[in-house]
């Protein structure tokens, strides 16, 4: 199932306008092509416009940071700009395979649950998940890269895991 009404929201040019550099640019639309693979062999009912939409400007929030809270400057950005709140989720809660309050708290980010829902949102973080830079990487990538970062035995690897399971069957 495929939505018209965000085909205004996934063109690089929002992009270009919300002052996004071109590495962010260029990551965007490679996780759009990913996410909309993704979407179009899913077996469940998806809004494949909206997730289009979402990994486009999943990561807006780099033309200010690239520290994990770009995904809340990033929605703030998104809701400033009158974006629909769907939009607005997508961004805020496409890091990994999603954030917990308790996590959220000691990193920093304001206290509250950013762990992705709608199968649109985690569409677009898993999709995330499988972009380094412009290039698709595999699960194994993914966990490698995670274990280096945070340590084989962080909560959001055994989530990306089941993520990946969830939206792809394998």
């Amino acid at each position: 199932m495929t939505s018209n009404q965000y085909n205004q929201y996934h063109s690089p040019t929002i992009l270009k306008e919300l002052n996004c550099p071109s590495y962010v640019i260029e990551h965007s639309k490679a996780v759009m092509s990913k996410a909309t693979y993704l979407a179009r062999n899913f077996k469940g009912n998806v809004d494949v416009g909206l997730v289009k939409a979402g990994a486009m400007l999943h990561d807006v929030g780099r033309s200010q940071t690239n520290g994990i809270e770009h995904a809340v400057i990033g929605a703030k950005i998104l809701v400033d700009n009158g974006f629909p709140p769907e939009i607005v989720k997508i961004v805020e809660r496409h890091i990994g395979a999603g954030i917990t309050r308790k996590e959220a708290e000691i990193i920093g980010l304001p206290p509250r649950d950013y762990l992705p829902v709608t199968f649109e949102e985690k569409m677009v973080a898993h999709a995330d998940n499988l972009i380094h830079g412009t290039s698709e990487v595999d699960l194994d990538f993914v966990i490698r890269k995670w274990n280096n970062k945070l340590g084989s035995d962080h909560p959001s690897i055994p989530r990306i895991i089941k993520l990946h399971h969830e939206l792809t069957g394998e």
